[in-house]
């Protein structure tokens, strides 16, 4: 069996610039059409071919701009979502230091910050080690959590100022893979719940110099990992 689908838990790698909603929404047509058409009676009983229709749900979104593994359910495994969501995670991030993002990722409005002193690999370094543990984090601005029964990032994009929940979470690992000013990349694993982009936001602030996300990758998911999962491209063809 391909592993990219194993019954009705299909691992996918999400291109970036599209949402987890869009790619829920391909792969539910992709499915419906594959399911075929059924014969069903109207109220004025005449009777019409319809195409069946196939429940599909995601288990955790990611950023439109984040790329990697983004689990869909099928069917009747759609029942199953809050148990993949409590799932630790691993990601693969860049954070630009030296400048801040009102969103935490490239798609806010970017301001430089006047650093006296670029940080050098060490104090970096030292830096990412010391947020291993448990941190309490503040819900970003711009995220899917609804307050009031409103999506956050839509009362953000409407200018409504909103108090952000903060949660207790657990950061398991973070290593430093590269570091070349103004750019580190670091591999990191952590609890369910978690947001690279509000971490990349502590580290800028640890460091004095600010910082934003530029590129993110799920890597991982419970134990479920990316190569194991068909681009959407794949999956469609």
């Amino acid at each position: 069996m391909d592993d990219s689908i194993k019954g009705n838990v299909i691992l996918v790698d999400k291109p970036a610039g599209m949402s987890s909603f869009g790619v829920v929404a391909r792969v539910r047509q992709k499915l419906s059409e594959r399911a075929g058409m059924i014969e069903v009676v109207g109220k004025d009983g005449v009777r019409r071919q319809k195409r069946r229709k196939v429940k599909v749900g995601h288990t955790g979104t990611l950023d439109p701009f984040a790329t990697g593994l983004l689990i869909l359910l099928a069917g009747k495994e759609t029942k199953k979502a809050n148990d993949f969501l409590k799932l630790d995670k691993e990601y693969v991030a860049t954070v630009r230091i030296g400048a801040v993002s009102t969103t935490g990722d490239p798609e806010g409005t970017i301001t430089e910050q006047d650093v006296a002193q670029k940080p050098n690999k060490a104090a970096v370094e030292k830096c990412v080690q010391n947020l291993v543990g448990e941190n309490w984090q503040q819900v970003p601005q711009f995220s899917a959590v609804k307050i009031n029964g409103q999506r956050a990032y839509k009362l953000a994009r409407e200018g409504k100022a909103v108090e952000m929940p903060v949660r207790k979470v657990q950061i398991y690992e973070i290593e430093l893979l590269e570091y070349e000013w103004p750019d580190l990349k670091i591999r990191c694993k952590v609890s369910s719940g978690t947001y690279i982009r509000a971490l990349g936001e502590d580290i800028g602030k640890a460091l004095g110099t600010g910082a934003y996300v530029t590129e993110l990758r799920r890597t991982q998911v419970g134990n479920y990992r990316i190569e194991q999962a068909k681009t959407l491209e794949e999956l469609m063809a």
